[in-house]
């Protein structure tokens, strides 16, 4: 499919689509965006006025029926990802789909299953932007035994997101459209284990320090059903051990960081920003900024990825629904470690 023109339908014009997706896609030659369907109607014409998207739909279903797109990029919260991924599949449409994957394991699984019936349509899912550039270095320091034997992750996600109480119910702290995903947990658990290996068992405590929040509508309060507060032991293969500590309501919180500790070094990736890479080995007495080499330095090319698949030319590496499963069952065992107040192993039994 080389040289054929691959035509993509959107559901779901947010701030990631705007600001990569549309522009990523209409970057590669024989790309075109064809249609488009937001949230609501006025919204949608809005997003076909302003890319200059020529068709538009009533609901996602005309969109993923109509038989002159070849892809759909699933751009809405995690609520649709699983009906609209898998009727697309259905349909015959290669689908890119935003994180998270799913709201929780058993959607993820039954994507999974849904692409599996279609090996012939390539599935992906947004990954996480962060160590996207310093992915090849890193994972070169590793092979090379740079670190050792892997000992310990640490990964921090606090910040003061949720601080203020005053402001309205953000949508991910709406389990209904959420899901089981917590605060910066998964875009950070998927980044890290990139350079580790997987969890094999999850113990973990939550807590919801402001319960209630403002209406959207400003017609009162209502519930807030996702955690502000999340601290995880996990245990992975190999031995090692990881510590998470994830917060949306840390005022001065120390922000978002992945810390690899292991028998001979250390390597430490902060994500304020710049973005720094600090590593470190025995005899050196201090941490190390690192400049990476240009031949080694990843980046953002979600979507020539996707269309570079759809082609033949490559294969979905960031990320595949495999892993995107493998995150979700990680999600779903934070939830019921801290809801039974006992660790979770994993794979989870019933997926297995």
């Amino acid at each position: 499919m080389a040289t054929e023109t691959v035509r993509i339908g959107i559901v779901g014009a947010g701030a990631n689509t705007r600001l990569r997706h549309v522009p990523g896609f209409r970057e590669i030659e024989g790309v075109e965006i064809v249609g488009v369907l937001n949230s609501t109607a006025e919204s949608t014409a809005r997003a076909a006025k302003e890319f200059e998207i020529p068709r538009t739909y009533p609901h996602w279903q005309a969109l993923v029926e109509d038989s002159d797109l070849d892809a759909v990029m699933i751009g809405t919260w995690p609520n649709l990802h699983c009906e609209v991924t898998c009727a697309a599949l259905e349909a015959g449409k290669h689908v890119m789909t935003e994180a998270r994957m799913a709201r929780n394991a058993a959607e993820a699984h039954q994507m999974l299953e849904t692409s599996r019936r279609h090996p012939d349509l390539v599935t992906q899912i947004v990954p996480s932007p962060f160590g996207l550039v310093e992915n090849e270095y890193v994972l070169d320091l590793i092979a090379d035994g740079f670190l050792g034997e892997i000992r310990e992750l640490v990964l921090i996600g606090a910040g003061d997101l949720f601080y203020d109480n005053t402001k309205p119910l953000h949508w991910r702290q709406d389990k209904q459209i959420s899901g089981l995903n917590i605060l910066a947990m998964g875009i950070l658990h998927e980044a890290a284990l990139r350079w580790t290996p997987w969890p094999t068992r999850v113990f973990a405590q939550t807590n919801l320090f402001d319960p209630i929040r403002p209406a959207t509508d400003g017609t009162g309060t209502v519930a807030t059903t996702v955690p502000d507060s999340v601290q995880i032991l996990t245990q992975f293969e190999g031995g090692g051990r990881g510590l998470y500590h994830l917060s949306g309501i840390d005022l001065f919180g120390p922000g978002m960081q992945i810390h690899l500790y292991g028998s001979r070094g250390t390597i430490k990736l902060l994500l304020a920003d710049p973005t720094q890479l600090l590593i470190g080995s025995a005899g050196d007495e201090q941490l190390n900024l690192v400049e990476i080499p240009a031949e080694k330095r990843g980046g953002w090319r979600v979507e020539a990825e996707f269309i570079g698949a759809i082609r033949g030319e490559e294969k979905i590496r960031f990320t595949d629904f495999e892993t995107g499963v493998r995150y979700m069952e990680f999600t779903e065992a934070v939830t019921r470690s801290a809801e039974t107040n006992q660790p979770v192993a994993l794979p989870l039994k019933e997926f297995a």
